[in-house]
């Protein structure tokens, strides 16, 4: 009798290799902005899109706050068209990431969506940072 993973047979390898390509050029994870950001990479514009009282109380570090809604063509004006904007909100179970990227895709900018948000870079182990202070604040509770 085949497994619970083998019932349904997985997709045929070229299949699975386009997908899964693809998937990449939508997403990033919290592993790969934090070894950009300490390499000095960092090509893009992390933005958490959660609401100001949520990143005043914590928030991945060099990140932006727009909030979702607040994402349109005069926010962004000051940003040159081919910008990469790097989206982020609580965590898997918020879907202002999603929001910001259709937003951001929507008036023509790149964006990919940091898989996890805010959870998954606490998950992680990576500190987190105040607005003003830009100093990490290892363990908070956000």
């Amino acid at each position: 009798m085949p497994s619970l993973v083998s019932t349904i047979v997985a997709a045929p390898s070229a299949e699975a290799l386009r997908h899964f390509s693809q998937r990449l050029s939508f997403e990033t994870d919290c592993s790969d902005v934090h070894a950009s950001q300490q390499a000095g990479e960092a090509d893009f514009i992390l933005v958490d899109v959660r609401g100001p009282a949520a990143f005043a109380q914590g928030h991945v570090p060099g990140a932006v706050n727009i909030p979702h809604r607040q994402l349109n063509a005069e926010t962004l004006a000051a940003y040159p068209r081919n910008s990469l904007f790097v989206v982020y909100c609580a965590g898997p179970h918020c879907n202002g990431a999603n929001r910001a990227a259709v937003r951001l895709a929507t008036l023509g900018y790149p964006v990919k969506e940091m898989i996890g948000g805010l959870i998954g870079w606490r998950d992680e182990g990576f500190a987190l940072a105040e607005p003003g202070r830009g100093d990490p604040v290892p363990g908070c509770a956000c």
